[in-house]
């Protein structure tokens, strides 16, 4: 191929290259743009209280049981047995009696947040998520309370376990935003390896091998005086 013909494609791949390396010059900019503890929220929940029990510990009944672990842990509405079982499930169980609990309500989710939030704002609603459809923010195949703050941050209380899973606020969802824009995965935000960027990718890297072969030839014909 002619020289002038490797400038063309050169020329064309670099509008074409200009638009993944704009994206991940943004996207990357906004990512710094705060420190990472506030983007997650960090500031926003109080450590769990220690555990205070008004007797003796009563084991729940673990007869048949095939027991991952035990534990003990405080929870809004007081201590609770956690215990995990095979396949990542839990149940919580009441120390003083031993009993099994049933999942959470919504007001106990709601209770659990409003015990630990060290924020300013108030809570705008709670709502249910399905561990098959889970929120985008969430992105966990889990059984959540998504509890909303006026201020727009979302706190994920597991339904089963009682534990906060995680905290998003506004700022992190744009900066989630602006991670799926930097990986050309911006419906999924998971997904590194997807068609987008390897052909956007390409694409750079043949301008690139264009403009290596295209520079010695015009260097030549400068000194030739062309």
């Amino acid at each position: 191929m002619e020289r002038a013909g490797l400038r063309r494609w050169h020329i064309r791949l670099g509008w074409l290259a200009a638009i993944p390396v704009l994206l991940w010059i943004i996207s990357g900019l906004v990512m710094v743009a705060r420190p990472i503890e506030t983007v997650r929220g960090e500031g926003l929940l109080r450590d769990a209280a220690p555990v205070r029990l008004a007797g003796p510990p009563i084991l729940p009944s673990l007869t048949g049981v095939n027991l991952t672990s035990l534990s003990l842990e405080q929870r809004a509405t007081g201590p609770r047995w956690v215990v995990k079982l095979p396949d990542a499930k839990v149940r919580l169980a009441d120390p003083l009696t031993g009993l099994y609990l049933p999942a959470l309500s919504a007001a106990d989710a709601r209770q659990e947040v409003e015990a630990r939030y060290a924020g300013t704002g108030r809570v705008a609603s709670v709502t249910r998520t399905r561990p098959e459809d889970p929120p985008l923010d969430l992105r966990r195949p889990l059984a959540t309370w998504q509890v909303t703050m006026d201020d727009g941050t979302h706190f994920f209380v597991d339904a089963v376990s009682g534990q906060i899973v995680a905290t998003r606020t506004r700022w992190w969802r744009f900066y989630d935003f602006m991670w799926g824009l930097h990986i050309m995965d911006p419906g999924g935000r998971e997904d590194a390896h997807n068609p987008f960027i390897i052909v956007l990718a390409i694409g750079a890297l043949a301008m690139a091998v264009l403009g290596a072969m295209t520079l010695p030839m015009t260097l030549r014909r400068k000194r030739k005086g062309l």
